[in-house]
């Protein structure tokens, strides 16, 4: 199974910025865990950006071919309708993550404007919401 992780504006600072609401890992190192653990298991494959057609071009690039795709679009979740028409316009399930918990938080963060378009939305586990992704994409 092929699965891609996408990450949007900001998460390339993970581990630095914001840690006692986004830790002290960086994404990077996750990633190094998560390619370990679902080694034999899954092929994944990691991709951010802080730039809005970047993730578009690439949602277009792995959305017809990949089997699944977590994305976190950081702050673009709440405000771009060209990413959640991007999401609706392709074949792969998609789920969003984000590892603060989007409603205990300011109220312009409450809105996703993209998870009407996803398989689903995990909201407030940390890192771990990639690991429940990806487990909910393998079982299908």
């Amino acid at each position: 199974m092929k699965i891609q992780i996408i990450n949007g504006p900001n998460l390339n600072l993970l581990g630095k910025r914001e840690p006692g609401i986004y830790g002290n890992q960086s994404f990077e190192d996750y990633y190094t865990e998560l390619t370990t653990r679902y080694a034999g298991t899954a092929e994944l494959e990691y991709y951010q950006s802080n730039v809005e057609g970047e993730l578009i071009n690439k949602l277009h690039e792995v959305g017809f071919s990949y089997d699944g795709i977590v994305i976190n679009m950081g702050a673009y979740t709440h405000t771009s309708v060209a990413i959640a028409d991007a999401i609706a316009g392709i074949k792969t399930p998609v789920i969003e993550v984000h590892i603060s918990n989007i409603y205990a938080r300011e109220e312009f963060r409450h809105t996703s404007l993209s998870g009407r378009n996803c398989k689903g939305v995990l909201t407030g586990f940390g890192m771990d919401g990639y690991r429940l992704a990806i487990e909910n994409l393998l079982a299908g």
